[in-house]
């Protein structure tokens, strides 16, 4: 629930906040809120458990595609980290993949970059074209203010470098993936 600086419910609104900003309704937003699974940036989740509540919530949303971390998390944030590899799990083991493919549920994981590439913004457009990858996102100038407007809700979380982050990370205009 994001309770690592005892905010949760301060950040569950601002969740919401965030995803209605994205077109995403209350109704569809779901948040875990498990004692053996905290926010917290060191711990790495239990992967059965996070796998279960997670192939759970695509079963009951009829969801066709998920977007997830890889082992790099993007920052190297351990509960990132601990979903990639509960969809990992789930997803190599033989009965879930047929699960997947009956449900027709594609799973693509977003591209951990270095440090250099992850803060030089659009400059990193020619080098993501160049890279093998499986799907490629680029935002527009509109799609990347919508994205702000959509982190700026998350007030409780707004800390010097994130405001550094919305200003120069490539996150915040392009994305690359491949397929799980």
């Amino acid at each position: 629930s994001g309770n690592y600086y005892n905010q949760g419910e301060i950040r569950k609104k601002e969740l919401e906040q965030s995803c209605f900003l994205l077109g995403i309704p209350a109704s569809d937003v779901t948040v875990i809120d498990h004692r053996d699974l905290p926010d917290n940036p060191a711990v790495e989740w239990d992967t059965q458990l996070l796998a279960a509540f997670v192939l759970k919530h695509i079963e009951a949303n009829n969801i066709n595609l998920v977007v997830t971390f890889d082992a790099g998390g993007a920052s190297g944030h351990a509960n990132h980290i601990s979903l990639y590899t509960a969809l990992r799990y789930k997803y190599c083991s033989f009965e879930i993949f047929i699960l997947f493919l009956c449900l027709g549920c594609c799973v693509l994981v977003l591209e951990s970059v270095n440090l250099f590439r992850k803060y030089i913004s659009v400059l990193d457009v020619p080098v993501s074209c160049l890279l093998p990858r499986d799907a490629l996102f680029i935002l527009t100038e509109e799609e990347t203010e919508q994205a702000r407007r959509a982190m700026r809700c998350h007030r409780s979380q707004l800390l010097w470098f994130r405001h550094i982050y919305m200003l120069f990370s490539r996150y915040m205009v392009i994305n690359s993936l491949r397929l799980l």
